[in-house]
Order: structure tokens, then C-alpha cells, then sequence
């Protein structure tokens, strides 16, 4: 008998120890029969088979180890993707598209709101974008959806012109909330509105300028932004009512556009015309404000009991202190404080797709101290 042994004829490749041990039996019958020569060839044989079988084991190896890695990489990655997608979860990113601070005491109480409500330590990422033109809340808009903000919040300059930039949101998987206004849109393009009841503020006011009873009004109209809701809510009823009675009329219809300015400049032109008037119907308080300034300077008496009946519309604190002392006589609230409602809506989910905020209106005659300070702005 002979023994063979074969050491490991690859050991860089793989560095496993390897002895092949193999007998060859040879009897004594046929022994005679057997050479070196064969042996030899049987041993190459042999050889051959072995290292074939190395070979194979060898490249399977690799080919597992090399899956294992791979399955362990991609496993990491998987892990730190969703890392970063928890980080960049941290804030609710927002664009607030709003009217100016400045427009009115009803505006900066809104945009105080506001600021107060999404901060980081609420969970917000907030930027703020501030126009009365609503070409440029619009270009505003479009900027936010390629920020890649979470949600559009709002407050529309005008009601129309807000289809394409709404579908963009929506194509952009941005959820979108009206606060203060209504536009107009289909609703499928909004999550929920927060907002008042505009044309329910106009219909109050003309409702209790009826109730007067006064024999003949010749009216001063004095408008907000064109084509805004609050604008054409606060209007529409006035336009209503002077077309359906004989005895309403008006002297002057124009837009002062939120300004005290402008509506001091109106309502001084109608004095200087001579016409006569009875009615101030400014659709803000700033801008009875100027009226009012008009009339002082003409030395016009007005409010309860006056020459002159005094509307205005917000309830600026200081505008009711004006109706307690009996120098206006009506002011129709509008309620700026919207931001906790959004707030719940986007951490809770819009539970219905329109919100009115309450709202009442004040006369002179009834108001009270606790109401001031309760309702003042």
C-alpha cells in the first residue's frame, strides 16, 4: 500500500490548511502487473480531480462573503436614510402668505397671532411672506412649492387667480390652508378654511343701519381692497339694500383700500362738494378713523344723537372705546385670531372643511366696558 499526501495547492487563494490523504491498494496478484508508470498517471488523475474541487469551494466562498457584505451595506444605508428622514421630520415647515401688518390694527393683531403660534419651540419651521397685490401672494406662493415647504397657509389679497398655483401645491403632495379669506377655488385644492363669514358682517351692519329708521340715507361708502372677500362681502349687502329702497342712496363709492389717509382725502372731497350725507360706512376701522378725521376738521358732528352715523368694521380696541363714548356708532367684528385652529388642524387633521369664526357687532348704545376688553383687539 501506498500513501499520498496532497498539501493545500492554493493557499494564497484561500487560507484554510488542507492534507488530502489517499490510499492505493495493490495486491499481491497483480502487482506484477502495476508500474511507476501508472501510478504516476492515476496520482495526476487524482490531483486534477482535487484541485478542481478547491477551485469550486473556493469561489463559492467568495460569492457568499461578498452577499454578506453587500446585505450588510445596504442594511446600513436603510438605517441611516431613515435617520435623516426622522431629523428633517423634526419641524413643520410652513410658507404664511399674508396681507401687510400695516393695512390695518386687524392685520397686525392676525399677523401677531400668527408669529406667536408657529415658532420651533411649537414643532414650525415658519417663513413669512407679506402683499395687498395678489400677483405677488401668488409669486409667493409658487416660491414656497419649490422651498418644499409641508403646508400654504393663506390669507388671500383676492379671491381670484388661485387655481394654478393650488394645483401646484396639490401636485407637489403641499396641503393648504385659508385663514381670514375665502377665494375662489375648488375645494378639492384646499385641506380646510378658517375665515370669517364676510358677507354675515355686512348683512349685520346694513341689518342695524335700517333699524335707524331714518327717513332718508345718503351714504358715504368707503371700500376696502377690490376684489378682496372682505371687500366684497361688506359691500355686497350695502349694494343690496341701496338698490332695493327708494330712500338709500349713495353719495360716494370708492375704494380707500384700508387706509385712514385715503379715507380722510374721500370724505373731505364730499364736504367740499356741498353735497349732503348722513352715513359713514367704512369697511375698517382705520378708515372711519379718517373719516372722522374729515369731519372734525369741518367741525361735522357725529354719533349717537349726531349729525353724522359712523360704521366701521374690525373692532380695534381703541374703536370701541370710541363707540362707548358715543363717537361712532356701529362696529362689526372680525375675528383675527385663527392661528390655533390651523395649528390643531395640521397635528390633528381637518375634522370639517370650513370654519366660521363667531362674530357679532357692537352698538353704541348698548356697549359695554367688559365688552371693550373683551372683544377689543
Amino acid at each position: 500500500m501506498h500513501i499520498y499526501h496532497l498539501q493545500n495547492p492554493i493557499r494564497g487563494f484561500i487560507d484554510w490548511p488542507f492534507c488530502v490523504c489517499f490510499t492505493v491498494s495493490v495486491t499481491k496478484e497483480n502487482a506484477v502487473d502495476i508500474n511507476k508508470k501508472t501510478i504516476m498517471k492515476d496520482e495526476e488523475k487524482i490531483m486534477k480531480k482535487f484541485v478542481s474541487i478547491l477551485l469550486s469551494a473556493a469561489i463559492f466562498g467568495t460569492m457568499a462573503l461578498g452577499m454578506a457584505a453587500c446585505a450588510k451595506k445596504e442594511t446600513t444605508a436603510a438605517a441611516k436614510g431613515g435617520e435623516d428622514a426622522g431629523k428633517s421630520g423634526e419641524l413643520i415647515k410652513v410658507g404664511i402668505i399674508n396681507n401687510d401688518p400695516n393695512e390695518s390694527g386687524y392685520r397686525t393683531a392676525n399677523d401677531k397671532d400668527m408669529r406667536e403660534t408657529f415658532t420651533k419651540e411649537n414643532g414650525y419651521e415658519a417663513y413669512f411672506a407679506y402683499s395687498l397685490k395678489n400677483d405677488e401672494q401668488i409669486a409667493a406662493a409658487q416660491k414656497y412649492i419649490q422651498d418644499g415647504v409641508d403646508y400654504l397657509l393663506i390669507s388671500a389679497a383676492g379671491t381670484s387667480g388661485w387655481e394654478t398655483v393650488l394645483t401646484d401645491a396639490k401636485n407637489a403632495g403641499i396641503k393648504v390652508i385659508l385663514f381670514d379669506r375665502t377665494i375662489d377655488a375648488d375645494e378639492s385644492l384646499y385641506e380646510a378654511s378658517i375665515v370669517s363669514d364676510m358677507a354675515k358682517e355686512g348683512q349685520t351692519a346694513v341689518d342695524w343701519l335700517a333699524s335707524q329708521n331714518l327717513s332718508e340715507y345718503n351714504i358715504i361708502h368707503i371700500q376696502g381692497v377690490m376684489g378682496s372677500s372682505a371687500q366684497i362681502g361688506r359691500s355686497g349687502a350695502l349694494d343690496t339694500k341701496v338698490a332695493a329702497e327708494g330712500n338709500w342712496n349713495i353719495v360716494t363709492q370708492q375704494t380707500a383700500e384700508w387706509n385712514a389717509e385715503t379715507a380722510q382725502q374721500i370724505v373731505q372731497a364730499v364736504i367740499d362738494s356741498n353735497e349732503k350725507f348722513n352715513v359713514i360706512y367704512a369697511e375698517n376701522d382705520d378708515m372711519a378713523k379718517g373719516a372722522v378725521q374729515a369731519l372734525d376738521k369741518a367741525n361735522i358732528s357725529h354719533g349717537v344723537g349726531k349729525d353724522v352715523i359712523v360704521i366701521g368694521f374690525d373692532c380695534n380696541k381703541w374703536a370701541l372705546e370710541e363707540l362707548l363714548a358715543g363717537n361712532w356708532n356701529y362696529d362689526g367684528q372680525c375675528n383675527p385670531f385663527q392661528a390655533s385652529y390651523i395649528d390643531n388642524i395640521i397635528k390633528n387633521g381637518a375634522k370639517q372643511k370650513t370654519v366660521i369664526m363667531e362674530e357679532k357687532g357692537f352698538d353704541a348704545s348698548t356697549i359695554t366696558k367688559d365688552d371693550v376688553e373683551k372683544y377689543g383687539i
